[in-house]
């Protein structure tokens, strides 16, 4: 039960550090050599999408890395899924206090109610997201190691 546990959760974690290197290394740069408003449309777009979706992938990725750690206390490699578990919490923090509110904004704005520093907030989020893709991948990686 235990080793479904690990594989579950290792491809759920992995499919999120999928989507979100993504989103910062791919799809931000293809939205952002998009001409005129099609970048920022789409970047409100994905916004919209991506925020009703990622809340629920970043807690479930969580809630199951936290079950793993119980289940798996006394067996090889605790310390590196405590410790992954710690990064994920980490992630969430961080998406709740920086990338969220800024997300919130950017979802609603549109080419004639954007405001004028609408390029420095989205490169403020774009800034965030790299760090918090650096600290799920860490989280990723710590969860592999602990299946060795």
């Amino acid at each position: 039960m235990l080793s479904t546990l690990q594989v579950v959760t290792t491809v759920v974690v992995g499919l999120m550090v999928g989507v979100e290197f993504s989103v910062a290394f791919i799809m931000n740069r293809i939205l952002n050599a998009l001409p005129g408003d099609s970048g920022q449309l789409g970047h409100a777009h994905g916004g919209r999408m991506l925020g009703a979706v990622m809340p629920f992938w970043y807690m479930g990725s969580l809630v199951l890395v936290g079950i793993w750690a119980v289940a798996g206390w006394h067996h090889h490699g605790a310390g590196l899924v405590v410790t992954a578990a710690g990064l994920l919490i980490l992630s969430v923090v961080m998406s709740i206090l920086l990338l969220v509110p800024i997300n919130n904004r950017g979802k609603t704005w549109t080419p004639e109610n954007r405001p004028a520093d609408w390029k420095e907030q989205l490169s403020r989020w774009e800034r965030y997201h790299y760090v918090r893709v650096a600290v799920i991948v860490a989280a990723f990686t710590l969860l592999v190691a602990a299946l060795a």
